[in-house]
């Protein structure tokens, strides 16, 4: 029998002690009659005959009219459609084989590959929880519509997921977690990029956001867009090739498909949120400050650049703090262009032409050896 209490602990059946019946208790009469009046009041109100249809033309990303409990008719059915493809996108860190990946730790990185690998994994183990909240706390209460919330719960489910597969990474390998997880805190070229995340979601966590307040609302759609075209869309994205680029010369194979993995995820959320952030602009009309965009950008771009001086005083063999950089702002370049954004850094070109290759990357397995978990369409995302 299920504890409800301890629901992990398994419980011996036993009969029930018989329960002794209550001495029967005088009532006054004064109670009685309060009892009586608070019967009354407590009689469920006559329920309506009818009510009005829903017409989808009445919902909004934000400051909607329609009942948010009503799913269908869908006024944004690709919202529905993104649902349907993450869900076939299942997998879990406890799939994929790390054995090798320990040997490759102990005995093949070099000391400055090390410190690659731990920093990523340092940086990554904070930034999905950041995710998870931003869109758990921040964004989904605000969305009038419920084929967007819908969507936007299993993206929530999906970072809680991340946050599981770096810990599995950290645990199998046998790291310090104690250290890694604070390095957050005490590496400052870390710690900035945390910090800028932790300003624009404190801005709009806010219990009292009103986003009929254009100016409420035109922050909050800078909040979203950083999150999902600079956070999501680049850091994120860019953040995985160091290890992709270990991984290319056989290391830490093992990692490197469950950071695969998340990178599929990711660009279905940062797609996701360009396009929920485009079509508030639209509905809502508004116009965004180039200058602030641009400052965005740029602001992005320096604590990349810091972040990357960091991860790579010495290059690695197949990666630079160079590459990592280029590659940011040509990334910068697609997701703005998406955004309907000025190109923030005209010029940019692609410093690593195989990193799409791995995100996109077709996993072929021993059914009989292994568990199937091909993605059947999470980076097959067409950017350009």
């Amino acid at each position: 029998m299920l504890n409800w209490d301890e629901p992990l602990t398994p419980q011996a059946r036993r009969a029930p002690e018989p329960v002794p019946a209550p001495e029967a208790t005088p009532v006054a009469p004064e109670v009685s009659r309060q009892q009586t009046r608070n019967d009354r009041v407590s009689e469920p109100a006559a329920m309506p005959t009818s009510a009005k249809p829903i017409n989808p033309d009445d919902k909004r990303v934000v400051n909607g009219l329609a009942d948010i409990n009503q799913l269908a008719p869908f006024k944004y059915p690709w919202a529905w459609e993104y649902f349907l493809n993450a869900n076939k996108n299942h997998w879990t860190p406890l799939d994929i084989n790390m054995t090798q990946d320990v040997h490759d730790y102990q005995h093949k990185l070099t000391l400055e590959e090390r410190h690659v690998y731990e920093n990523v994994l340092s940086y990554l183990t904070t930034s999905d929880i950041l995710a998870m909240r931003n869109i758990g706390l921040a964004v989904m209460e605000k969305m009038s519509a419920p084929e967007l919330q819908i969507y936007q719960a299993r993206q929530v489910y999906e970072e809680a997921m991340h946050t599981w597969t770096y810990q599995h990474c950290i645990e199998t390998i046998g790291l310090d977690q104690g250290e890694i997880y604070n390095r957050y805190r005490v590496v400052p070229e870390i710690h900035h990029k945390i910090q800028m995340c932790n300003q624009r979601l404190d801005s709009v966590l806010r219990p009292d956001v009103d986003l009929n307040n254009r100016d409420e609302l035109e922050n909050f759609v800078l909040a979203y867009t950083f999150f999902a075209g600079v956070f999501e869309g680049t850091w994120f994205y860019n953040g995985f090739s160091p290890v992709f680029a270990l991984q290319r010369r056989g290391l830490m194979k093992g990692s490197a498909e469950q950071l695969q993995y998340i990178m599929r995820d990711e660009v279905l959320h940062a797609s996701f949120g360009i396009r929920v952030c485009n079509q508030i602009v639209t509905e809502e009309k508004l116009k965004l400050d180039p200058k602030v965009i641009q400052q965005m950008w740029e602001e992005a771009e320096a604590a990349e650049t810091q972040y990357a001086r960091f991860l790579l005083p010495d290059p690695i063999l197949g990666y630079s703090a160079e590459d990592h950089i280029a590659q940011f702002r040509f990334i910068a370049n697609r997701r703005a262009n998406k955004l309907h954004h000025e190109i923030p850094f005209p010029g940019a070109e692609n410093a690593l032409p195989w990193l799409d290759e791995q995100a996109n990357l077709k996993k072929e397995k021993n059914f009989f050896e292994t568990r199937v978990t091909e993605y059947q369409t999470g980076g097959a995302l067409n950017w350009d």
